[in-house]
């Protein structure tokens, strides 16, 4: 999987490209764990329009993500999920837990 990262004032966009399963585990926290001590971010958005696969592991890693952002006073949202994945997140009950933005 591919992670790309762009910014603009108070908000981080996390772009992932391919499979997101526990293969990544390591790389994705590399990534937002540097975003969480930002004190001028508030939000962080999990770009998931190209994420091709998403198993149970990725769904444990996006809510590990969404209790050390609670923890740092920062949102997450999910955004742009193809249907698939956007079925998979319906059945796991993460629009109750997460903003989805479509």
């Amino acid at each position: 999987m591919e992670i790309r990262q762009s910014r603009n004032d108070h908000q981080a966009t996390l772009a992932l490209v391919g499979r997101f399963d526990f293969n990544v585990h390591r790389e994705f926290k590399e990534v937002y764990m540097p975003l969480l001590a930002e004190a001028a971010l508030n939000l962080i958005e999990i770009d998931l329009s190209r994420v091709d696969y998403l198993d149970s592991s990725a769904l444990g890693m996006l809510l590990m993500l969404r209790e050390r952002a609670h923890t740092a006073n920062k949102q997450i949202t999910l955004s742009k999920p193809n249907h698939t994945v956007a079925q998979i997140l319906e059945i796991a009950n993460f629009n109750k837990i997460f903003t989805i933005a479509v």
